[in-house]
């Protein structure tokens, strides 16, 4: 039964859904446009370089022997549930953290398709500083951390009504 609160997660959910597509055709036209490995310069500062990540951000436990790839894709697909629910429960009036949630959503999504679909992540956007290169990421990622910065932001502008 959709309920009038469930109602209000819709169309957040389309976004997060969006941010799906984006970050899926994003990693497709990497995978079939650039080389393992091979840096694609964009910009003085950005490259597009393909790696594959079968770690967590910043490929944490990317060495280990696979039981990793089980473990992050059961966190996000438990966490997605979680945040639908925490959606769904967001006020319309709340955009900065409904906006949030389904940004962190889709994005978790679409490392989990690729968990799933190939038991890594497909990264590509390298940005650097002369030899100095921060760690290699995707659309999916991006989403994550724009959405984290959103939810921080909103709790700290949002006054509490606890006492």
């Amino acid at each position: 039964m959709v309920t009038k609160k469930s109602k209000k997660a819709w169309p957040w959910l389309w976004f997060s859904v969006l941010v799906i597509l984006l970050d899926q055709l994003s990693k497709y036209l990497a995978n079939h446009f650039l080389s393992l490995g091979h840096p694609v310069k964009i910009l003085p500062f950005l490259n597009f370089t393909l790696n594959y990540n079968t770690g967590a951000a910043f490929s944490f436990l990317g060495t280990e022997n696979g039981w990793q790839i089980i473990f992050f894709a059961a966190i996000s697909f438990v966490v997605s549930i979680f945040l639908i629910l925490w959606l769904s429960r967001t006020s319309r009036s709340e955009i900065m953290m409904s906006l949030g949630l389904s940004l962190i959503i889709g994005g978790a999504l679409g490392n989990f398709i690729d968990r799933l679909r190939w038991s890594y992540v497909t990264d590509f956007i390298d940005f650097h500083i002369k030899d100095w290169h921060f760690a290699t990421f995707n659309v999916a990622d991006s989403a994550i951390c724009v959405g984290v910065f959103l939810l921080i932001v909103h709790m700290l502008l949002t006054p509490s009504s606890k006492p």
